[in-house]
């Protein structure tokens, strides 16, 4: 049996500090009292830490609240201008590039375009590379103020410093992306699939809030999911959990892009839904998604219906509190359909885990990839504030 670790008290301080700005960033403005009930910490130890991140400019004051009977009560927040996040959103057609200060507000951004034949990593990499010096740029923001750099990607993340990538839409195969990056930039990077990072936003910022057992969903060109059981991402043995894309739906069915038939990511994918629907693929996506949802084109209630179905595994092998449907495809159908939606979930689950599960629609919009991106640093810079490593999240 391995002997367990010892704690030194170094190890103890970083995990209060790291406990109280936790719960100051999620809870907060918040007072010495309010973070004493909070985090069960002693008031010693909420003052001697809160003075600490006050003198390192990591929290400010917010104003005051009325005490009962004593002195007004000091709020304290975390100084969203401490440092910045950079969030990267490498999908099917673009490269979106995103600076976020520590609120999550988006301060600038910039795509590049990318032709869904060719993924060519050099390229990816070039981009996000320049886009990082023109968020900067574009925001008066010095490089040494940024804390880090997500990057989310589709396919399946190897932890480790090179952020080796196994992606067969794009035919990537252990794409060093994390080494390419690091070619151009000394930023901490963090790389993680695109739906992990997006579910991380919406179980932190948005529909996601407050369920211990959520799925988040991504519809875009691919389709994955982030699974959440008792308030933390379940990511698997090789951080390959929530390939829900490549389920199979249909025994023998259409050709997918990862190589296998009857995929659901064959099915409910943008290209797939074009592709079955007869629309030029060459032509804007979303604006042909917008104009069969327009016509309610046959096509339309079939995706709804094979959404419905793979929805309804989810309720029934996991038994969520909440599914949350997001990403551009998701938000576009889920804006008109989502009753039918729930409906054709309902009809294919067992009605009393379907009872217990609420299927809602994401709440920060369709470009949420770059800001679940930005997430991976800003969760490193919470568990580790003033620490900062290179790594593939994970």
């Amino acid at each position: 049996m391995a002997r367990p670790e010892r704690r030194t008290v170094r190890d103890v301080r970083r995990g209060n500090r790291a406990m109280l700005l936790r719960e100051l960033y999620f809870s907060g403005p918040a007072s010495r009292n309010d973070l004493t009930r909070l985090t069960g910490l002693s008031a010693a130890t909420v003052s001697t830490m809160t003075g600490d991140l006050l003198g390192d400019g990591i929290v400010v004051e917010a104003g005051q609240v009325e005490s009962d009977g004593g002195r007004p009560r000091v709020l304290l927040r975390v100084n969203p201008e401490y440092g910045f996040a950079i969030g990267v959103d490498v999908a099917e057609t673009h490269v979106r590039v995103g600076l976020f200060d520590l609120g999550m507000t988006e301060l600038a951004k910039v795509d590049y375009a990318l032709r869904p034949v060719r993924h060519d990593p050099e390229l990816v990499a070039r981009h996000v590379l320049a886009g990082i010096d023109v968020v900067l740029s574009d925001a008066g923001v010095a490089p040494e103020q940024v804390l880090g750099v997500g990057v989310g990607v589709p396919g399946i993340v190897e932890p480790g410093p090179d952020g080796l990538i196994h992606a067969k839409t794009f035919g990537w195969d252990g794409v060093p992306l994390g080494a390419l990056l690091r070619e151009g930039t000394s930023l901490p990077l963090f790389v993680d699939n695109g739906a992990k990072a997006m579910g991380q936003a919406e179980l932190w910022f948005g529909s996601g809030r407050g369920a211990s057992d959520a799925v988040i969903v991504l519809l875009g060109t691919g389709v994955g999911a982030t699974i959440v059981a008792d308030g933390t991402a379940f990511r698997g043995t090789s951080s390959s959990a929530g390939e829900w894309g490549h389920t199979t739906v249909v025994a023998g069915g259409r050709p997918c892009r990862c190589g296998a038939r009857g995929c659901l990511e064959a099915y409910i994918g943008a290209e797939a839904i074009l592709e079955r629907a007869g629309a030029p693929i060459q032509s804007d996506w979303q604006e042909e998604l917008g104009r069969l949802l327009a016509e309610r084109s046959p096509v339309i209630d079939e995706t709804v219906v094979y959404l419905g179905v793979g929805l309804a595994t989810l309720v029934n092998l996991l038994n969520p509190q909440r599914i949350v449907i997001g990403g551009w495809v998701g938000t576009m159908l889920g804006q008109t359909l989502l009753l039918d939606i729930r409906r054709a979930t309902a009809e294919n689950a067992l009605a009393e885990p379907y009872a217990a599960t609420s299927i809602v629609l994401g709440r920060l919009g369709p470009d949420v990839v770059a800001l679940g991106a930005a997430t991976l640093v800003l969760e490193e810079f919470l568990n580790a504030p003033q620490v900062a490593r290179i790594t593939a999240a994970g």
